[in-house]
Parts: structure tokens; sequence; C-alpha cells
């Protein structure tokens, strides 16, 4: 599967790890948005989608985010034992939505990505730099 095509949109908060929002097509097919590009000790790299975890409220069954304390639905207070953990004891908030499988494709996305962060970077120091259009309407 080849990286066809990846859109970068620049976040321009200074106090932010977070650089850049990416859109990658493979094979000009198959689109994985939301991809980003956050700033770490050693240099940018990218992170995949992924979406808050929830655990359901074992009163009424609501879905609450797992660093809630008390139930949005019925206020109960949760338990603090009903968050997943990591390998590391780290509590696991996040599931990836798309990831590569092995450590190969990471290595090609993560370049196709990056190597189109600094190119979009380069651009924007240019005069009148228009920031590309998204599909997703950002």
């Amino acid at each position: 599967m080849d990286v066809t095509e990846v859109k970068v949109k620049l976040v321009d908060i200074k106090s932010e790890r977070l650089k850049a929002f990416c859109t990658i097509t493979f094979d000009g097919e198959f689109v994985v948005r939301d991809i980003k590009v956050i700033e770490g000790a050693s240099g940018p790299f990218v992170a995949m989608p992924s979406r808050k975890l929830a655990a359901k409220c074992p009163k009424c069954g609501a879905k609450n985010h797992l660093r809630a304390k008390f139930c949005n639905e019925c206020g109960s207070k949760l338990s603090e034992g009903r968050i997943p953990k990591d390998n590391s004891g780290r509590a696991k908030l996040h599931a990836d939505i798309a990831h590569p499988i092995n450590a190969e494709c990471r290595q090609r996305i993560q370049k196709a990505v990056l190597d189109a962060y600094h190119t979009e970077q380069e651009k924007a120091k240019s005069p009148g730099y228009v920031p590309p259009k998204m599909d997703d309407g950002t």
C-alpha cells in the first residue's frame, strides 16, 4: 500500500505540543483523517487518530469519560478502579481508531507525514500563504 497524498493543516498555538492535523490517502482509494503531528522531546512525531474511552455507570448504565468522578446522567460517584492501565501502569484513556500493524508501515507513514509537514512549514513562511483545504471542512 502506497501513500499517494498527505494534506497538512498547521496549528499555530505556541504553547501547544500539537503542531498539525493531517489527512493521508493510500493508493488513491483509502483516507485516514485526524493524524496528528506532535512535538516530542526528540522532535516531531506522528500520532494516529484515537477516541476517548468511556465506561458505563454501574447504577444507570450511562457512558462516562474515564476521568469523570461522578456520572453525567445520575450523579453517582464512580469508582477509580474502572480505568484500564497500559503495560507500564499508566491510565489508558484513548484507543486508536486506525494504526499500522508493523514497524515498517509506521515508518513509511511517519516519513510521508513528516516530509509533508516540513514542506507545509516552508510554504507557510512565504507571503500570501493560504492553508490547504482539508476534506473534513477545516
